[in-house]
């Protein structure tokens, strides 16, 4: 089966749930295992990573979780069909650039997802929508498991799972969750917050990762340590922080709507104006601004419409979603025009935003307060 038909579509994807999914977006935790016989894939040349794949691929595909699972060697895969999967955080972007000797099984829900030699042979994820880091840790927990009764995996008593970059040693653990925070940026606290987290030994990154910037206003938090901490104290420490951080977004929209509501109308107000209306948009500018309309959705300010609207617009709006709906290779400036007429279609049922109850909301408090 083709991958672009296993996969659920952008609207179904959008509908998914989960605790706090008006910030925290998705919660995802990641192990890194390699097999003891045979070279990391960094140094295996081409015969040892198909070996490694072999060995590997009828094992996870043999999970009762992986019934009905996709399956494919990466070479298999066209340029798009890895787009689309790392514009679904289903794969990274390095295992994207790889090829034979390299493969991928995804179960059928899309919640647990193995790369087989990205940069170590084995990259498992679990991915459940809001703040759900407890179960995404059980699900990828039970995965290892299994697998470890079917694999050998280099491991040393001293320092644990052996892994191809020190920073993945010991646990093999990467926990992370990808939050919408338009308000701390828009307040522009976020510097401050990303710092705030650093100190904690937690990582901040943009959309994509490591290297990448924050599209959308969306930011990935993840810890730095896997040697010498227990799993289940790696996740509980990110939950409490992601809880702050969920705290510190509330209270930055409160903020906005209470004092700078013209500050906070205007760029929304501006956001829808431009998506309804444009005839030309970036794939960059339209993340932004669906951002910003997002934040609207969440504020009230667009009665009737759901949050799962403009979700699905931040799947179906990217380059390689863009593209899958034409079968002839499109250029930038192509892909500009046909996004907006996406976007001009799909948002002629929204109305513009509607500030009126928001705004008296806000007076009433005010006056309130000054009463007392």
């Amino acid at each position: 089966m083709n991958i672009q038909e296993f996969i659920s579509s952008a609207a179904e994807s959008s509908k998914r749930s989960g605790p706090h999914d008006r910030i925290v977006l998705s919660s995802r935790v990641r192990l890194a295992r390699n097999l003891r016989s045979l070279p990391f894939p960094g140094w295996a040349k081409k015969p040892d990573r198909v070996k490694a794949l072999e060995t590997i691929r009828p094992a996870v595909e043999s999970l009762p979780q992986m019934k009905q699972a996709y399956s494919e060697s990466m070479d298999n895969l066209t340029a798009l069909d890895k787009q689309i999967l790392v514009e679904r955080h289903l794969i990274s972007r390095e295992h994207a650039a790889k090829n034979a000797g390299s493969g991928l099984v995804l179960n059928k829900e899309e919640s647990l997802c193995v790369m087989i030699n990205e940069e170590d042979h084995l990259r498992m994820q679990a991915l459940r929508p809001g703040l759900q880091l407890k179960e995404a840790w059980q699900a990828i927990d039970q995965v290892d498991s299994a697998l470890e009764k079917k694999l050998d995996y280099a491991f040393s008593l001293q320092l644990g799972y052996l892994t191809a970059c020190p920073t993945n040693l010991g646990t093999g653990i990467r926990v992370s969750a990808m939050l919408h925070l338009p308000a701390l940026v828009l307040r522009e606290q976020i510097n401050q917050i990303v710092q705030a987290v650093n100190k904690l030994g937690l990582a901040v990154r943009g959309l994509y990762g490591e290297g990448t910037e924050a599209l959308g206003n969306v930011f990935q938090v993840s810890n730095q340590m896997t040697l010498g901490e227990v799993e289940t104290d790696i996740v509980e420490r990110l939950n409490k922080v992601l809880a702050q951080l969920i705290e510190h977004e509330e209270n930055a929209r409160a903020s906005l709507t209470e004092k700078k509501s013209k500050v906070l109308f205007n760029h929304i107000g501006r956001a829808y104006g431009i998506l309804a209306n444009a005839h030309s948009i970036s794939s960059k500018e339209t993340m932004n601004l669906l951002s910003l309309m997002r934040l609207g959705v969440d504020l009230g300010l667009f009665p009737g419409t759901e949050r799962s609207v403009v979700d699905e617009l931040f799947i179906s709006t990217q380059p390689a979603h863009l593209q899958k709906s034409f079968s002839e290779k499109l250029s930038a400036e192509e892909r500009d025009l046909l996004r907006s007429d996406m976007l001009r279609e799909r948002l002629k049922t929204v109305s513009r935003p509607d500030t009126t109850h928001v705004a008296a909301a806000t007076g009433e408090k005010l006056d309130k307060e000054n009463e007392e």
